[in-house]
């Protein structure tokens, strides 16, 4: 049982539209997002819209606003929109790529996986993760908890991209990797992260 994509999806690839040079990609951040999803097949536009609700529903805005800068090498300003405005307009900029087509399978199968069986393993991957800051780790956990483990899983694998002076042991990655297993991911999901193993 494999998920639609070898590759990243949902928020967890939004937010690596953000890079220094987004503003290439359009005049605004949603117009960025809204471009991305005109590019792609149903099934990512379907997996950004869960994943935008399940964090919408799950958590504070403040801390979306953590998750967003988490997984971004550069995020526009939370001012004056929100986290939890941002993260609906998200949502909303699915719902209407979306509702230009009528026969719009919903996910299935491996694609709603919750990862509700690892929800231990990726609360400690994500404690033992000293180089990412205390608030975002607390953000993840708190992802995790209140909103689904898996979910927080690809938003802190993305968060490791992100962060500085950051670094795997081998034996940190067969665990990440093993979780991604379990979650059925495709084969460059945790393998993203692979280059911050030491060579010790």
């Amino acid at each position: 049982m494999q998920r639609f994509t070898e590759f990243d999806f949902g928020v967890s690839w939004v937010t690596g539209f953000f890079h220094q040079d987004w503003g290439h990609d359009g005049p605004t951040a949603a117009a960025v997002v809204a471009k991305n999803l005109d590019d792609v097949d149903d099934e990512y536009v379907l997996a950004v819209r869960r994943d935008a609700q399940t964090l919408h529903d799950g958590l504070p805005s403040e801390t979306l606003e953590v998750l967003w800068d988490a997984g971004a090498d550069y995020m526009p300003r939370f001012e004056p929109i929100t986290g939890a405005q941002w993260t609906q307009m998200v949502g909303d900029l699915c719902d209407a790529r979306l509702s230009a087509k009528a026969d719009v399978r919903p996910l299935a199968g491996a694609d709603v996986e919750d990862g509700a069986a690892q929800l231990d393993a990726i609360v400690a991957e994500i404690e033992e993760a000293r180089f990412l800051e205390a608030k975002v780790r607390a953000a993840l956990v708190d992802c995790a908890r209140r909103c689904t483990p898996e979910l927080a899983f690809r938003l802190f694998l993305r968060a490791m991209l992100v962060a500085h002076d950051r670094s795997l042991t081998p034996e940190q990655y067969a665990r990440l990797e093993a979780i991604g297993s379990a979650l059925h991911y495709g084969e460059f999901v945790v393998d993203s992260v692979q280059y911050l193993v030491r060579a010790d």
